[in-house]
């Protein structure tokens, strides 16, 4: 069974850190890009961050500068460090697997992605 199970959610004031993990089963992490999606309450679900295989990476411009994905495929695991937290970063976080190597220009669009996790709740306070 293919499962992407996120963890570390928290409530974080603002200004705060926070760092998201994502442990991966049932299919060849190593050759998967992943990638971070988020939804607020009343808005679209939005690409946050993706990496391919080799460990390049996009982020959203929202993020750009602030949050990193990264991963460690001996651990099937995906991070994404998220600094400097302001409230307008509160969402449920999803982990992502696509069904290819690389990330593409599309890998923001939810059409491209091949798993999704259960999400992972981030609340920044103010």
């Amino acid at each position: 069974q293919v499962t992407v199970v996120e963890s570390g959610g928290d409530l974080v004031q603002a200004g705060g850190s926070l760092r998201l993990s994502c442990t991966a089963s049932g299919f060849r992490f190593d050759a998967a890009a992943m990638g971070w999606f988020r939804q607020a309450p009343g808005k679209e679900r939005e690409g946050v961050a993706c990496i391919n295989t080799l460990g390049g990476n996009i982020n959203s411009d929202s993020v750009k500068g602030r949050f990193t994905i990264s991963r460690d495929n001996a651990k099937n695991t995906l991070y994404l460090q998220m600094n400097s937290l302001n409230p307008a970063d509160t969402a449920m976080y999803y982990c992502v697997a696509y069904p290819k190597p690389s990330c593409g220009i599309a890998w923001y669009r939810t059409s491209g992605v091949q798993t999704w996790g259960q999400g992972t709740q981030v609340t920044v306070s103010s």
